[in-house]
């Protein structure tokens, strides 16, 4: 779900709005613990000023929502390639047709007031635009997940890109969507969220194992 060096994802240090973000120019799959840079929200001006050490729009953008919606533990922003392709639709809504699209059924906010880059204005206006929701559709620009903890915004943001590839994929054929009924998806929601055990945290889990087995430096 990388765009090679853009897009950028954060997490906030426990009982702090302090985050460690990205840092600037990585390639997503070469990004260790030790390239993560801690951002002090009363030093971010500061650090406005190194470009080279943190990308403006993830300070921006990471900054702002930390600070402003207190379940924003972690976020990830990404163009990811279906999610994008949902955000650049006039009608962004993602129907319920399978088990991933009810999942996010009603769950998801949009800001569809795109302009520009993520600096300081429109950092705002994202940071508005979430409410209760775990997800932010950016119109025309990508997603962007927030969560507790990385498991949670990382498991909702990988099948998030799942479900759009479904719609997606089912809008191009051009038939007739078989869309169920609100009353079912909102009952598919809903156990998707009271499912008995962490699904996110398992999927984490299983990936950290893939890393450690494949890629062991991603902890140095």
């Amino acid at each position: 779900m990388n765009e090679g060096i853009a897009n950028h994802f954060s997490v906030c240090l426990p009982n702090s709005n302090d985050f460690y973000v990205n840092g600037s120019g990585l390639h997503f799959s070469s990004i260790k613990a030790s390239d993560m840079v801690l951002v002090e929200q009363d030093k971010i001006e500061e650090i406005k000023d190194k470009p080279e050490l943190v990308d403006p729009t993830a300070l921006n953008i990471h900054g702002t929502i930390h600070k402003k919606v207190p379940h924003a533990r972690c976020i990830l922003h990404v163009h990811s390639k279906y999610a994008t392709a949902l955000s650049a639709l006039k009608d962004p809504i993602l129907k319920p047709i399978d088990q991933n699209t009810m999942r996010f059924f009603n769950r998801v906010s949009t800001y569809n007031d795109f302009g520009g880059l993520g600096f300081e204005e429109e950092s705002s206006k994202m940071a508005s635009s979430i409410g209760n929701n775990s997800l932010l559709l950016l119109a025309n620009h990508g997603i962007l997940t927030v969560g507790q903890t990385v498991a949670d915004a990382f498991d909702k943001l990988y099948y998030f890109e799942k479900a759009c590839e479904t719609y997606i994929t089912a809008l191009s054929t051009n038939q007739k969507l078989n869309i169920v009924s609100s009353k079912v998806a909102e009952k598919t929601a809903q156990e998707w969220e009271n499912y008995p055990v962490n699904m996110g945290q398992q999927h984490l889990n299983e990936i950290k194992k893939i890393l450690d087995k494949e890629e062991p430096n991603y902890k140095k």
